[in-house]
């Protein structure tokens, strides 16, 4: 199979809907990570995502739609905190899981009677979806557990010949996946964090709590479970009160003549060589932004690759941590 990488134009997104109306899967952009996207009411279509990322069958899918889709016809239950939340953040880097109406294929929310929806901000993306005119359930468009991809030629490094359609919509600008919160209770509950806080999310609606998932549940959202985001390379993630011991570490392995770099923020990156140091930046945002980037560009140069959490914890910060900890976690 040839894969394309193609702009963003009416010749393309012919091509795209084609592909999905076909039951073919198809990368395209969106402000955080590329998504692989497949007609979400078809079972062969979603069958297929899993078959091209090699996804855990457990895992479940997110649902892409435009901005003015019809929200009434793939959920129920809308609750009124739940419109004020749209409102506030979307289009935008906030996924919402509803009560689902069923219909689409039970395989997107491996058998939930829950249904994840996402409203992206990326013009591309938006005008793929209204393109498309379809629900598009799309996890990232990576080989399962690699680092998600945040540019079309990192989908290419992963996909190539797996699938044959790359939208190209410029590096996303977000960096990190979307923040997944549940709407289906008296007050939202965040399962995965991301770009929107949970204290973001409290000051519009007033209360919002931070989901700890209990051993043996079933997963309620992607990112829950597994190792993710993670580059070829070794990895070893250290706490910000252990910089100690990350500058032995980081010692010993170079004398050791591994090649060894040091993803880290401004605070600490004085500490280590300013040649081995994949520089997250200063703020939350810039971390957030960087942080994939700068894990597919050091498995490209490292043996090993340390990182420094930074020291805050809160925030979009949040989603930071919780992706450095997936993609240093060991294997699950």
């Amino acid at each position: 199979m040839t894969t394309r990488i193609m702009q963003i134009d009416d010749e393309s997104l012919a091509l795209a809907k084609k592909l999905l109306e076909e039951g073919d899967a198809v990368a395209f952009p969106t402000e955080t990570v590329y998504g692989l996207g497949a007609d979400a009411r078809r079972d062969d279509a979603v069958a297929r995502i899993y078959q091209i990322k090699g996804r855990p069958s457990d895992n479940p899918l997110i649902v892409h739609v435009h901005k003015d889709y019809d929200l009434d016809s793939l959920v129920e239950d809308d609750r009124p905190y739940a419109k004020k939340l749209r409102d506030a953040f979307l289009p935008g880097p906030l996924t919402l899981v509803y009560k689902s109406r069923k219909t689409v294929c039970s395989r997107v929310s491996c058998g939930l009677d829950t249904l994840a929806v996402r409203v992206p901000s990326h013009e591309g993306a938006q005008r793929f979806l209204r393109y498309a005119d379809m629900p598009i359930a799309a996890p990232s468009a990576n080989i399962s557990k690699h680092i998600s991809p945040v540019s079309a030629d990192h989908v290419y490094e992963d996909l190539n010949g797996k699938i044959s359609l790359i939208l190209d919509g410029g590096r996303c600008s977000g960096g990190i996946e979307s923040t997944v919160c549940d709407v289906t209770g008296e007050y939202p509950v965040v399962l995965r964090t991301g770009l929107v806080s949970a204290e973001m999310i409290a000051d519009v609606v007033g209360r919002c709590e931070i989901y700890k998932p209990k051993e043996g549940e079933r997963v309620r959202s992607p990112g829950m479970k597994y190792k993710h985001y993670a580059p070829k390379c070794k990895t070893k993630l250290f706490g910000g009160d252990e910089l100690d011991s990350a500058v032995k570490a980081f010692g010993e392995l170079e004398r050791q003549g591994a090649r060894v770099y040091v993803l880290c923020g401004d605070e600490v990156k004085d500490l280590f060589p300013s040649d081995k140091i994949l520089d997250l930046g200063k703020t939350e945002t810039e971390m957030a932004a960087n942080l994939y980037e700068l894990l597919h560009e050091g498995e490209k140069i490292a043996d090993v690759i340390l990182a420094v959490e930074p020291k805050k914890k809160d925030g979009v910060m949040a989603g930071v941590i919780n992706r450095l900890s997936k993609a240093c976690a060991e294997e699950r």
